[in-house]
């Protein structure tokens, strides 16, 4: 099992800085997903700038959301 997201600050860049339950603090890159699906509507950053902890990973507004595996094996230790 993965570890859950805890915490989540938006960045100026497309990124998410994430605290996860076991104390890691990763950067996830949103930039290669802006083109996909649901994720499009995240290019006008005050729509990106909506992202919160929902259970046990990240939502936005327009309820686009991540797998909490995927943020964690897709981001990088800070």
């Amino acid at each position: 099992m993965y570890p859950t997201v805890k915490e989540v600050k938006p960045g100026n860049d497309y990124t998410l800085l994430l605290t996860f339950d076991n104390g890691d603090k990763k950067r996830f890159d949103m930039k290669p997903y802006l083109d996909k699906g649901i994720f499009r509507e995240l290019k006008d950053i005050s729509k990106f700038n909506t992202v919160h902890i929902s259970f046990d990973t990240v939502e936005w507004g327009n309820e686009a959301d991540f797998d909490p595996e995927v943020l964690f094996t897709n981001s990088e230790i800070i």
